[in-house]
């Protein structure tokens, strides 16, 4: 296939209704089918990235492998269809005008009025085309962030306009995710939502090719009939989302609704192989059968958002199936935790403690390890968990009273994590930290070896500070081992407690690399020790 097809995935009447799982699932699908697909999340935020962000304003921050914090949807994109994504998978409203001012500077608008149209929309579409033509994709996924309506989305949405018209027919769609809401007291489901968010898109010179509906109830072929109708499309474009379980249920639904056949179709592309997802239907399978639980307890400062734990939920449901356990996940608020710490964490069969910045919640993450620690508990603390870890067995087993991070405590007198040489001259905050992947030498008879079966890896990382290597000799020599180190730098990527049945802290961020196909390696040991602590 010689030219690249593109998809725009636009979102209308309320935000979260899930467009980043509807463009995974279709991307899967069309991935079952034989072709290369790949997604990319255009956001409205003048952010630059989300790596400045609170966790409050827009949830976890997803690092790639080459090292771009971006938009939490790419993480479900790397999760359905296990392949890494990059810098140009995510463009924010920031690096669009940041392009077109720095150009602007250098004069290569040749004294143009710098304007929207043509000059931000010029740029929109190079990245989305760039995207394809870089890396030969047969098709490219564009979802666009946030809700057509939206002052800040009209940019993107001109852009998309036209685009349609440049790639010619048979070369883009348009599908529009709209809300059919259920009326209880009325027992009606509404159509009229879908309609005005259809007539807003039409405004802006858009006409959507397919609509998909999320609805909590079946919806008829009258409710089909009337949407089709009122908003140009054919009744067989107008597909239901139902309400599901779980995310990875919704391929297989989208699959029963035909939505990869219509988009085929409406690109002019063979259909190939029916998508078998076979080894997604196993996941699922084994996900249905699984009725062992197993507790875990995560610690951690954002306990009401479970967004800003995303990655790590998710890893969870893939270790559980993995293991053929349901994964029973508690969010334990840190700030809480200083006091009557057994009565929160003593039901627990694992304890893992979340990564993280600032000193809130700190006290209560370096409890959480101790009892861990003491009482034998299976235990996995990612990136500042393990430094919490590192702080807790210097103060608590080595007598270094006062031990910190200098992140939390400038003038400790044992910086047993401190800054990184090569961030003690950097001022500015986003982009800035230890970003993306780093190899990693493990060490014989650790259970960091007995997960990955293999000794050298590659993992993500988020991070400003360090395990002080001033200290490793004391550390290893009373218990604490250094099992994975960095090659290049020496610096420390795993610790290990000598003698604790399962007890393991990782600099880097596993998390971002767990997969429905390939379940990460420290999440399956870490459930499988839980499993044995619980049936012990």
């Amino acid at each position: 296939m010689s030219v690249t097809k593109y998809i725009f995935v636009t979102g209308g009447v309320t935000s979260s209704l899930g467009k980043g799982i509807i463009s995974s699932s279709l991307a899967k699908l069309l991935q079952a089918r034989g072709y290369s697909v790949t997604i990319q999340k255009l956001d409205p935020y003048i952010n630059i990235d989300p790596g400045t962000l609170n966790p409050y304003e827009h949830g976890e921050c997803y690092v790639t492998e080459d090292g771009a914090e971006t938009d939490l949807d790419l993480g479900h994109y790397e999760r359905f269809l296990n392949v890494p994504t990059s810098q140009a998978n995510n463009v924010t409203t920031g690096k669009i005008y940041q392009s077109v001012i720095n150009k602007e500077r250098k004069g290569d608008y040749l004294g143009k009025t710098v304007q929207i149209i043509p000059h931000i929309t010029d740029e929109i579409k190079y990245r989305i085309k760039s995207l394809g033509s870089k890396y030969k994709y047969d098709v490219v996924i564009t979802e666009i962030g946030g809700t057509v309506g939206d002052i800040e989305s009209l940019p993107y949405i001109e852009a998309v306009r036209q685009l349609k018209w440049e790639l010619g027919n048979k070369n883009s769609i348009v599908i529009h995710l709209t809300l059919v809401p259920y009326l209880s007291a009325s027992k009606e489901l509404k159509t009229k939502p879908t309609q005005h968010s259809v007539k807003l898109l039409l405004e802006n010179g858009v006409q959507p090719d397919i609509l998909v509906l999320r609805t909590e109830k079946t919806l008829s072929t009258e409710i089909r009939s009337k949407v089709a109708r009122f908003c140009n499309v054919n009744i067989n474009s107008v597909i239901e989302s139902i309400d599901a379980s779980t995310i990875y249920e919704v391929p297989i639904l989208m699959q029963k609704e035909k939505l990869d056949i219509r988009v085929l179709d409406k690109l002019d592309l063979d259909l190939k192989q029916e998508p078998k997802l076979v080894q997604w239907k196993i996941f699922l399978e084994k996900r249905k059968k699984s009725h062992e639980e197993i507790k875990i307890g995560l610690v951690g400062k954002y306990i009401e958002l479970p967004d800003a734990y995303k990655s790590i939920i998710e890893s969870f449901v893939h270790a559980g199936a993995y293991n053929e356990v349901v994964i029973k996940l508690e969010m334990i608020d840190a700030e809480k935790m200083s006091n009557n710490t057994k009565d929160k964490l003593e039901n627990f069969h694992g304890i893992i403690v979340a990564p993280g910045f600032g000193h809130r919640g700190i006290e209560g993450k370096i409890k959480a390890v101790q009892f861990a620690r003491e009482n034998k508990i299976p235990f996995l603390g990612i990136c500042l968990g393990m430094q919490c870890a590192v702080i807790e067995f210097g103060r608590n087993m080595l007598n270094l009273n006062d031990a910190n991070s200098t992140e939390m405590h400038r003038s400790t007198p044992f910086p047993v994590i401190d800054l990184m040489e090569e961030q003690k001259s950097i001022t500015d905050l986003g982009g800035t930290m230890r970003l993306g992947s780093y190899p990693c030498e493990l060490q014989e008879n650790s259970h960091a070896l007995a997960a990955y079966e293999k000794k050298s890896i590659n993992e993500r990382h988020r991070h400003r500070y360090e395990f002080n290597n001033a200290y490793l000799d004391l550390y290893q020599k009373n218990g604490m081992v250094a099992t994975g180190i960095n090659p290049a730098t020496n610096l420390v990527e795993i610790i290990e407690l000598k003698d604790h049945p399962w007890f393991m802290g990782v600099q880097f961020h596993p998390e971002y690399k767990s997969t429905v196909v390939n379940p990460h390696p420290i999440f399956s040991a870490f459930t499988k020790a839980a499993k044995k602590h619980k049936n012990k």
